[in-house]
């Protein structure tokens, strides 16, 4: 990886270079917002992991910066694994095309070692830029619009689930928000671990709103027990006609499908609205089912979670395999060659992995960034190679390897990070 160029140099940064940080963000990803008010609102970074860019003889003068949120218990298929949500990356405008993004994400990379994190995960701001640096796309999200009053086909139990309303409000719904979140077994779903990135999540500043109405929070019951919830914003709007409101579903947890029809139920029956959205489901939600008439649906894929493998023995035998599997992948990497090689892996269906270096021949090659992708379960590899990215070398291996990355659960986060 690249060095920090002559005449720069990384530093941590602390809290108190807050304003600089925001100032320096301002300048990467341009708002409308003043830095008075961005002030007043709570810090998500974790200042241990947070580090700038600074010009030799200008300390005070921050040009770049990176940071990482701690992942201890992401979700993968059939386990978890320590990973680092990268995040926070920015160039300011003068100082681009100095090298100072490959020095970052290679500092980046570095510190995951050092910290025992063998997979770096990242949502992205602009999908081409990461993949150079061996992040593949490993989960893709829905973003679905529907109609006020869409039909649900019936589940039973939904009309045991209580649903009750209320304004979202750190203190009262933040344990409840955090434990329900966490619950949740799908590969990738990371949560908000740390303090700051809870409090954050649940903080209702104005300048989040975008013409909306305050956070809301729908909290499902069941026998008294809360068991599920939706995080939701209302923007009103009038036409000659009447009400055309809209109501945009930030976030929404159940554990069971009564729960999911219950929510749902009542998030498309709002009045004065009559457009629905949200932009954070996976492959498989339950919704895309649950809709009558899945064609009235506006539907459009995006990309969501990009995985990089940082330590490859101990990421692939953090996860298991929805079949046996024995094959050799030969792995090229150019910016972590001790991931580069050929490696044998061997597992039982649903049961441990072992990941070893081998002189054998390979079965199947691939770049490291095709092996994030197929890492939680979602692109297979016969869809990346049917992309021509992963190289059947012997017969046959493509579909069983295909087969036993693949997971029951499509992968997915519900959170930009």
């Amino acid at each position: 990886m690249a060095p920090i160029p002559d005449t720069f140099d990384l530093v941590p940064l602390t809290r108190d270079r807050l304003p600089d940080v925001l100032e320096l963000d301002m300048w990467a990803f341009p708002t409308g917002d003043g830095i008075e008010d961005m002030l007043k609102l709570p810090s998500p970074l974790s200042w241990n992991r947070t580090f700038g860019v600074v010009e030799s003889d200008h300390p005070e003068r921050l040009v770049a910066l990176h940071a990482s949120y701690r992942f201890a218990h992401c979700p993968v298929p059939g386990g978890q694994v320590r990973a680092a949500g990268l995040t926070w990356v920015g160039v300011h405008p003068q100082w681009r095309r100095r090298g100072l993004l490959s020095a970052m994400i290679g500092t980046h990379f570095a510190h995951c070692q050092q910290w025992g994190e063998p997979v770096s995960l990242l949502t992205a701001s602009e999908p081409a830029i990461y993949g150079r640096f061996g992040y593949g796309l490993a989960t893709r999200r829905l973003h679905l619009t529907m109609k006020r009053g869409a039909a649900l086909r019936p589940v039973p139990g939904s009309d045991d689930i209580s649903v009750r309303f209320e304004t979202a409000s750190l203190d009262r719904h933040g344990d409840l928000v955090a434990r329900l979140h966490a619950a949740v077994d799908r590969p990738g779903w990371v949560t908000r671990e740390t303090p700051q990135l809870a409090t954050m999540w649940l903080t209702d500043a104005p300048i989040f709103r975008e013409g909306r109405e305050v956070e809301r929070i729908a909290i499902a019951e069941r026998a008294g027990e809360t068991v599920g919830y939706a995080l939701f914003r209302r923007k009103s709007n009038w036409a000659e006609s009447g009400p055309e409101g809209t109501v945009g579903v930030q976030e929404l947890v159940a554990p069971d499908p009564a729960v999911a029809h219950a929510l749902w139920s009542r998030l498309l029956d709002l009045d004065l609205t009559t457009e629905i959205t949200s932009g954070m489901l996976a492959d498989d939600d339950p919704l895309l089912s649950l809709l009558v008439d899945l064609r009235a649906a506006r539907v459009t894929v995006k990309d969501n979670v990009w995985a990089r493998i940082i330590d490859l023995p101990t990421a692939l035998t953090a996860r298991q395999y929805q079949a046996s599997l024995d094959v050799v992948l030969e792995v090229s990497d150019a910016r972590l060659p001790h991931n580069a090689g050929r490696w044998r892996v061997a597992a039982e269906a649903f049961g441990s992995a072992q990941v070893e270096r081998t002189d054998a021949e390979a079965d199947l090659a691939l770049d490291v960034r095709e092996l994030g992708s197929a890492y939680l379960g979602g692109p297979s590899l016969c869809e990346l190679a049917g992309a021509g990215l992963v190289t059947e070398l012997r017969e046959g291996a493509l579909r069983k390897a295909s087969i036993a990355f693949g997971w029951p659960i499509a992968p997915g986060s519900s959170w930009i990070f």
